[in-house]
């Protein structure tokens, strides 16, 4: 089984992150540069949470908060799931499914190591499948 840390060492280890007082704005803004849908928030070096487009369209929008006016830290999840790096990515998608969550911060005890997503481990595994199917054509055709 491959391990999230294998999966990190191919896609990379960049976060991308935002501070718990910034605005919901700023957020918003920053996931639409970076194309992605989640940022996770640091306080200095520690994750204290995360802000998705999820936290934003339930917080915000639908009970008609300003977003400009509204900070990260009075929306964003505080209870983050993680992984580890040792995991593998089975487990990490089996979490991820059951929790009905689409980013997963990789923590390493306090460190943060990177953060992968469900279209990661989608991408990974039909890779990794794609190899097996290759490995087992050239067997058979041996």
């Amino acid at each position: 089984m491959a391990s999230v840390k294998q999966l990190l060492q191919g896609k990379g280890h960049d976060v991308w992150s935002i501070g718990p007082e910034a605005s919901v704005y700023d957020a918003i803004e920053k996931m639409a540069q970076e194309e992605v849908g989640a940022l996770v928030v640091l306080e200095g070096e520690s994750l204290v949470g995360l802000m998705s487009e999820r936290d934003y369209a339930r917080k915000v929008v639908l009970q008609g908060r300003s977003s400009r006016d509204t900070k990260i830290k009075d929306i964003m999840t505080t209870r983050v799931a993680y992984a580890r790096p040792d995991q593998s990515v089975e487990d990490c998608m089996a979490m991820m499914t059951e929790k009905r969550i689409r980013h997963l911060p990789v923590m390493d005890g306090d460190k943060l190591l990177g953060v992968i997503s469900i279209g990661d481990l989608v991408k990974f595994i039909i890779e990794e499948q794609k190899h097996v199917i290759e490995q087992l054509e050239q067997y058979i055709s041996r």
